[in-house]
C-alpha cells in the first residue's frame, strides 16, 4: 500500500517508503503473521462485544443499537506534529471562552462589526438566561472536542467545534485500553503518550471549576438522559472512572437553595454537574416545561452561584456552523493573533453571492445544515445523485440561512487492517480539550474516526465509519 498522490497517506510517503512516524510500528507488523494478527482482530471485535461499547442509531428500524467498529491499526502523530498542533487548539479553545463570555456581557465583537447580531439573535442556541452571568471561574467550555482534517504534511484544518456537550472520549480509552490488552510487547517497542488518566484530569479540571461557596472536597456527578441515550454508555463509564455520581433528573432536587443528590443518607450537596442533558431539558422551570431529564430551579441556583455546570448552558451557539466560518475573526479579535489552526473554506448561503455559488455547484460541494451533527442532514455533492442533489437544492433555497458549503476536502488517509492486509481510508482527529480557571489541558491523541468503507470520506460512526487508537508518539 502506498501513497495514491490524490490523497496525503499518513504511514507511506509516495514512493512507498514509510513515514518516520510509522517506522517502529511498520518493524513490528512486518514480524507478525497474518493468522495472528486475523485472530486478534476477531479479538477486539469480540472484546468491545463484551464491554458494550455500542451506540444507538436513530431513525432506523431494523437495528436500535449497533457495535463500534474498531480497527486494530493505530493512527500515528509524531512529538513534533502533535506540539504544533496543541499550541493552535489551545489558541482556538481560548478564543472560544472568551467569545462565549463576550456574547453574553458587551458584545464587543458585534460592536465592533467583526460578528453579526443575526447569527445568534435567531439562534436557538441563544440563552437570554445566561446574560450578564459569568459562571463560577469564568469557563464556560469546561470541556471541548475540536475536529480536525489533515490534507498534507503540514497541513491541519479544523472542520468542527464541539463545545456543548463533545462525545467519544469513552472510545478514544477503550480502544487504548484493548490495544494495550492485544499487544503489550507493541508498546514496549514504540514510546507512546498516555491517554489512561484522562478520568483523573477531568475530575481534577471539573473540581477547579466549583462555586466559591464549596467547602473541602467539590462533589462532582455525572447528569444523563438515562439508559436510553446514545451516549449512555459514555456517562456511565466516565462517572466510574472519575469516582463521581452518576444521576439522572429524578435523583436531585434543589433544598435550601442549593442542588442536592439523593443517597442512602439522605440528601447530599452536588458542587459540580458534568452534564450530558441539553440545555432545553436542562430546568422544566426555565426552558421545556414537559421535561423529566433535568432539574427543576437548577438555573436559579446556577445564576446564585451555587453550582458548576459544565459545559455552561449557552454554549451551544459556539458549535453553531455559521459561527464557525467566522472563527478567523474570533480567534484575532481576542487573542490578537492569526489562527495557527486554519478552517475549512466555508460559503454561507445566507449570503447572496456565496449562495450563488453554492448552487451553481453543487455537484462539487459538501452542504451542510448549520446545526446538523452526526453526519445527517448534510450533502456530498460527488457522490450524490442528480436526483438526490435536486431535492436538496429545493432545500436551500427554501432556507439558505439554514446551510454552509464547503468544497469537497482531499482527506488524508490511514491504513486499516482488511483480510488482504493494510488499505488506506479516510480519516479525522477529534482531541479532547478540558478547561479551568489557569488551565488548558489537553490528552496527548483523541478520537481518531474513519470511514471503513473504500472511498467514503462520512467518518460518522452513524454513517458507517469506526475507529482507531491514536498514538502520539513520546520525544
Amino acid at each position: 500500500m502506498t501513497g495514491t498522490g490524490e490523497y496525503f497517506d499518513e504511514m507511506h510517503a509516495s514512493d512507498g517508503g514509510v513515514r518516520d512516524a510509522y517506522a517502529g510500528y511498520q518493524q513490528w507488523f512486518a514480524e507478525q503473521g497474518s493468522k495472528y494478527l486475523s485472530r486478534k482482530h476477531r479479538d477486539a471485535e469480540t472484546q468491545f462485544r463484551r464491554t458494550g461499547i455500542t451506540f444507538n442509531v436513530y431513525g432506523e428500524n431494523e437495528a436500535e443499537e449497533r457495535l463500534i467498529p474498531f480497527d486494530m491499526v493505530p493512527r500515528i502523530i509524531d512529538a513534533g506534529e502533535w506540539r504544533r498542533l496543541t499550541r493552535g487548539i489551545e489558541q482556538r479553545v481560548s478564543a472560544l471562552n472568551a467569545f462565549m463570555h463576550d456574547l453574553y456581557h458587551r458584545q464587543e465583537i458585534i460592536r465592533a462589526g467583526r460578528v453579526p447580531e443575526r447569527l445568534f439573535r435567531n439562534n436557538a442556541a441563544w440563552l437570554p438566561n445566561m446574560v450578564g452571568f459569568t459562571p463560577p471561574g469564568g469557563v464556560y467550555t469546561h470541556i471541548v472536542g475540536i475536529d480536525l482534517v489533515r490534507t498534507g504534511p503540514d497541513e491541519f484544518f479544523v472542520l468542527e467545534d464541539n463545545a456543548r456537550t463533545p462525545s467519544g472520549v469513552s472510545y478514544m480509552l477503550e480502544n487504548r485500553e484493548t490495544m494495550m490488552a492485544m499487544f503489550p510487547e507493541l508498546f514496549m517497542r514504540v514510546p507512546v503518550e498516555s491517554v489512561s488518566n484522562y478520568p483523573r484530569r477531568l475530575a481534577k479540571s471539573l473540581a477547579a471549576c466549583a462555586p466559591e461557596m464549596t467547602q473541602g472536597r467539590p462533589n462532582v456527578a455525572v447528569l444523563t438522559p438515562g439508559i436510553y441515550n446514545s451516549a449512555y454508555f459514555e456517562h456511565a463509564f466516565l462517572a466510574d472512572q472519575m469516582g463521581a455520581e452518576l444521576v439522572e433528573g429524578s435523583d436531585l432536587r434543589v433544598v435550601g437553595g442549593r442542588v442536592q443528590m439523593r443517597t442512602t443518607r439522605g440528601y447530599e450537596p452536588v458542587d459540580v454537574i458534568y452534564r450530558r442533558v441539553d440545555d432545553d431539558f436542562l430546568d422544566p422551570l426555565t426552558f421545556n416545561p414537559d421535561s423529566v431529564l433535568g432539574v427543576p430551579g437548577i438555573m436559579d441556583v446556577y445564576r446564585a452561584g451555587g453550582i458548576t455546570i459544565a459545559n455552561a448552558p449557552g454554549t451551544g451557539v459556539a458549535d453553531d456552523k455559521a459561527i464557525y466560518s467566522f472563527m478567523p475573526e474570533i480567534v484575532e479579535f481576542y487573542t490578537g493573533e492569526k489562527p495557527l489552526l486554519p478552517n475549512v473554506e466555508t460559503w454561507r448561503c445566507a449570503d447572496a453571492d456565496s449562495l450563488k455559488y453554492v448552487l451553481d455547484n453543487l455537484a462539487e460541494l459538501v452542504v451542510k445544515e448549520v446545526h446538523g451533527s452526526g453526519g445527517y442532514g448534510m450533502l456530498i455533492g460527488p457522490t450524490s445523485t442528480k436526483a438526490e442533489i435536486a431535492e436538496f437544492r429545493k432545500k436551500i433555497e427554501a432556507r439558505p440561512e439554514n446551510y454552509i458549503a464547503q468544497p469537497t476536502l482531499a482527506l488524508s488517509t490511514c491504513p486499516i487492517f482488511t483480510r488482504s492486509g493494510l488499505a488506506p481510508r479516510h480519516v479525522d482527529l477529534r482531541p479532547f480539550v478540558l478547561v479551568s480557571p489557569d488551565n488548558i489541558d489537553i490528552t496527548p491523541g483523541g478520537l481518531t474516526r474513519v470511514a471503513l468503507k473504500k472511498g467514503s470520506l462520512v467518518v460518522n460512526s452513524s454513517q458507517g465509519g469506526g475507529t482507531k487508537d491514536t498514538w502520539v508518539l513520546k520525544d
